[in-house]
């Protein structure tokens, strides 16, 4: 079973004259370990279709099913419980600025309930490493430029280890090699540990790392041929911005 299954969803907001359409009939099967870059234009559905896939959001119209789970109908518990499976990259970072960036990564682990508590730092350590962050585990956001505040948040999401990651415009903040070695870090953890990604994106640059391009416009899908990728990405950590 496919992790990811949408069927004829259509979503809109406001009511009565006010209503508009945003999701026509929307039909997507996401295969597990994939990476998925949704593109379009500002306005047209991106972010909706994230954010129901993602549990954020209720489906009004269509199926969605996610990890086997259909949200369509679903309660508030439900959905809580299929979120704790998931992780989350939006282009605004929204770490914590009293903890420091070790803190904020754990704090994933400790919401997750997920490892041995015994383990954790190792855990969170080898993550910030992975993301070029090793010698800051112990800054404060204010200490970190934008791209590592990111790179941070990149951290936290994946820490936990999700079978989805749905990030929002992930590489708004980064510069074109930080950007670029953050999705490979994504694509890798798909062919290593079978995460699936869905993934936002205006960013041209990092489209031939995908193994699909699916574009919406004006609320409807159109699947995209992705660039030719790189045969073997290199390893990351970064360098730190």
């Amino acid at each position: 079973m496919d992790p990811i299954v949408v069927r004829g969803v259509d979503h809109a907001f406001g009511e009565g004259q006010a209503k508009k359409q945003v999701l026509f009939g929307i039909n997507l099967q996401v295969a597990r370990g994939s990476l998925v870059v949704l593109m379009g234009p500002s306005g047209s559905g991106k972010t909706t279709l994230l954010t129901l896939m993602g549990c954020l959001r209720q489906v009004q119209s269509g199926s969605v099913r996610v990890l086997d789970q259909e949200l369509s109908g679903a309660d508030g518990r439900t959905l809580e419980t299929l979120r704790r499976r998931l992780g989350f990259i939006f282009q605004a970072h929204n770490l914590h600025d009293s903890l420091t960036a070790r803190q904020n990564v754990l704090m994933a682990l400790q919401v997750h309930g997920r490892g041995d508590p015994d383990r954790h730092n190792v855990a969170v350590e080898h993550m910030l490493g992975l993301v070029g962050l090793e010698s800051r585990v112990d800054y404060f956001p204010s200490q970190l430029s934008g791209g590592q505040k990111q790179r941070v948040a990149v951290a936290r999401a994946l820490v936990a280890n999700p079978a989805i990651v749905f990030a929002d415009e992930p590489t708004a903040a980064l510069d074109k090699t930080s950007g670029r070695q953050v999705v490979q870090l994504l694509r890798n953890l798909g062919r290593e540990r079978g995460t699936t990604t869905v993934m936002v994106t205006h960013d041209p640059r990092i489209l031939e790392l995908a193994d699909r391009v699916v574009e919406l416009q004006d609320g409807a899908l159109v699947e995209r041929r992705p660039e030719v990728s790189e045969p073997n990405p290199p390893e990351v950590p970064a360098q730190s911005r």
